[in-house]
């Protein structure tokens, strides 16, 4: 935890609702004074018969902001199977149940994308166009042909595979620990697996500006981690293949090539369950338009801001 968002008294309690046999929940905060300190003690208050508990502290091992909080519940976990989640995950009650599931022979860590819903206003659908039909469903695709990339939202560990590939702090080798795990895992020649689906992550009211920042924070994370894949990424979307299209066949053959990949994309969102509606017709294309924008944007700098902490270039030898 750090700071508290529109719907984490939400995502938080459903933590406590999950239908698996024996776990417990520890919640991590860097001081006593974060807002979400008494929403996080009055549900653990509330919620007796699971055993939780809050801990406060910062321990600095890496240069990754998120992992020295949660180093101190990393070494207070009893069990061998440690899941990690992010705050804004709002977990179904069978959200333990999927991810153990989908441990399989050559797995070394479960992860998932987050799906965005209950989107508000132009900015919450930008980000969902984001989240979900890009970003999801690529993760997903690739994961089917059995390269499937860790998301830090969701983090299924054994504890002895991380001891393994160097520990807990290693995580903090990239600017990302999700972009570290999955090198981590592949290095002891297995895979990262992903859930059937994604969980759901409320979106709310953002702005335009908010998601931009956003999404340039984490390409800027790609571009550190995987900086041969990201080369493709201006690639990503509809707006080069409209491009080369305009040029090989003219406008009409452009615009039809757009009829067929937002109809497309509008059939996936619709079929998945996934939420949609007429702003898409604008937020599709303008997340498409986006997309170059902040592969261009990513090569200013490697650093960014999260949370009010200056995360610079952190890199190793792979």
């Amino acid at each position: 935890m750090h700071g508290l968002d529109a719907f984490d008294a939400e995502t938080l309690a459903s933590s406590f609702a999950q239908d698996y046999p024996d776990y417990e929940v520890i919640f991590c905060a860097q001081s006593a004074d974060d807002a979400a300190v008494p929403v996080l003690r009055a549900l653990i208050a509330a919620n007796p018969r699971v055993p939780a508990q809050l801990l406060i502290g910062y321990d600095a091992i890496t240069a990754n902001p998120k992992l020295n909080n949660l180093w101190k519940g990393w070494q207070a976990a009893t069990g061998d199977w440690i899941c990690m989640a992010d705050a804004n995950l709002l977990l179904p009650a069978d959200y333990l149940r999927t991810v153990v599931a989908a441990w399989g022979p050559r797995t070394g860590l479960v992860s998932s994308p987050a799906v965005g819903t209950r989107p508000q206003g132009w900015g919450g659908h930008l980000e969902c166009a984001v989240l979900n039909a890009n970003q999801a469903r690529l993760q997903l695709a690739i994961d089917s042909l059995g390269n499937g990339f860790t998301q830090g939202k969701t983090m299924l560990v054994n504890r002895a595979l991380i001891d393994r590939a160097g520990g807990f702090a290693a995580l903090g080798a990239y600017l990302a620990e999700d972009a570290t795990a999955t090198k981590m895992v592949r290095s002891l020649g297995l895979r990262v697996t992903l859930t059937p689906m994604p969980f759901s992550q409320p979106v709310g009211q953002r702005s335009l500006r908010a998601v931009w920042d956003r999404q340039l924070r984490w390409s800027r994370v790609r571009r550190d981690g995987f900086p041969a894949l990201f080369a493709f990424e201006l690639a990503n979307g509809a707006a080069l293949p409209t491009v080369l299209a305009l040029v090989a066949g003219g406008p009409v053959v452009a615009l039809g090539y757009l009829g067929v990949w937002y109809l497309a994309e509008i059939l996936l969102i619709r079929r998945a369950g996934w939420p949609g509606s007429w702003r898409d017709l604008v937020a599709l294309p303008l997340r498409d338009l986006m997309l170059p924008a902040l592969w261009l944007a990513t090569f200013a700098r490697r650093g960014f801001e999260w949370r009010g902490t200056a995360m610079g270039e952190v890199t190793a030898a792979e």
